[in-house]
């Protein structure tokens, strides 16, 4: 039976200098040394200072020097002592989440209908818009979970408050003990990252330190891509759609029809929607005019397209559809209320949108 730490024989300094000491081993492989601490903590400690708190430290049984003249390394009590404070304020910070996302999940459906209609209503035109998708998302952190003797959970934390949980089937059992050197391994090193900061090196790297048990790294890994595709779940809403054909221009029976299909069936508008959060001007607002927009059943008409940001890399994308004869400035004028409003809604400053005329696409 494991045999913990008490936390409270350690002080800020000495918790401080000993997290130091493990990411720096964690990292290089190389026994730490006191100047190297003073390099990477906030102390603002002298090496003599340091070395006597590591004197401390090791007469605790939490570190060790290997050899005379050498640094020291982390013993297992104190891989013991960091993991289960990590794993403490991560189970916490993943049910405070958990608690977040349910409470909003079905308020945020419920506002951004009635986003649709307001706008809808306001400009008399008909209204699209998407739910928040994750953008250029880093990760938080992962957490792996020993289930029984054939399963580990992987639950991984990016930002935006996503969590995404996968089962990893395990061909052999494995201890406590590996789990949480697994969990250390990965979180030093992909913590903070994006995928595209993930290298093949550093993959092949962790493979490698993780030795026997690559193949749960190779899982993880792919479980954190598909973290970080696109979500496939995009809600479309829309409002107003019987709005566009109060204008003679649009009111040819197969324009009509082919404008009514593409909102009752949505999926059309996802590359739309894709394009506006891709191509997000500086002053936040885009005019695709006639064949500029992607959607073939809307050579007809304007689509003027916004996106809002609840931060932390949430974004949606907003859009207003008329004949190309619309009132621009109103159009752009009730998005750039919105935005505020939205902003308001979740304690953010107002969006900066100049006051300036619409622009067209590109430009």
């Amino acid at each position: 039976m494991k045999k913990s730490v008490d936390n409270n024989q350690l002080d800020e300094r000495k918790k401080k200098i000993l997290c130091a000491i493990i990411r720096n081993y964690l990292d290089s492989g190389e026994p730490v040394g006191s100047r190297t601490i003073s390099k990477y903590t906030d102390l603002n400690l002298s090496s003599a200072t340091i070395r006597n708190e590591m004197s401390d430290l090791e007469e605790m049984g939490l570190i060790i020097q290997p050899h005379t003249s050498a640094g020291r390394i982390p013993t297992d009590k104190a891989y013991r002592l960091y993991v289960d404070d990590l794993m403490v304020e991560k189970d916490k910070e993943i049910q405070e989440l958990k608690g977040l996302l349910l409470e909003t999940e079905g308020k945020m459906d419920t506002m951004l209908k009635n986003v649709a209609k307001v706008l809808a209503t306001n400009t008399n035109y008909a209204t699209v818009v998407s739910s928040p998708q994750v953008r250029g998302s880093k990760l938080k952190f992962i957490q792996l979970s020993r289930i029984d003797e054939t399963q580990i959970l992987a639950v991984i934390v990016s930002e935006g408050n996503v969590i995404k949980n996968n089962m990893i089937r395990i061909s052999e059992p494995i201890d406590e003990e590996t789990i949480l050197k697994l969990n250390i391994l990965l979180n030093t090193h992909l913590n903070g990252l994006s995928l595209e900061q993930i290298s093949l090196g550093m993959i092949a790297n962790l493979k490698q330190q993780a030795g026997i048990h690559s193949d749960i790294v190779g899982e993880v890994l792919d479980s954190l891509a598909d973290a970080f595709k696109d979500d496939e779940d995009l809600q479309i809403y829309t409002s107003g759609a019987t709005n566009i054909l109060k204008y003679p221009e649009l009111t040819d029976a197969g324009k009509a029809s082919e404008l009514i299909s593409t909102f009752e069936e949505k999926e059309m508008f996802t590359k739309l929607v894709n394009d506006s959060l891709e191509n997000e001007t500086e002053n936040g607002i885009q005019v695709y005019i006639g064949e500029e927009s992607n959607v073939s059943a809307m050579k007809d008409c304007s689509v003027v397209t916004t996106t809002y940001d609840l931060g932390d890399g949430m974004k949606g994308s907003i859009a207003i559809i008329g004949p190309k004869r619309m009132d621009y400035e109103k159009v752009v004028a009730s998005l750039k209320t919105m935005m505020t409003e939205l902003d308001k809604a979740y304690k953010k400053g107002p969006k900066a949108i100049p006051d300036k005329k619409s622009n067209k696409k590109g430009s």
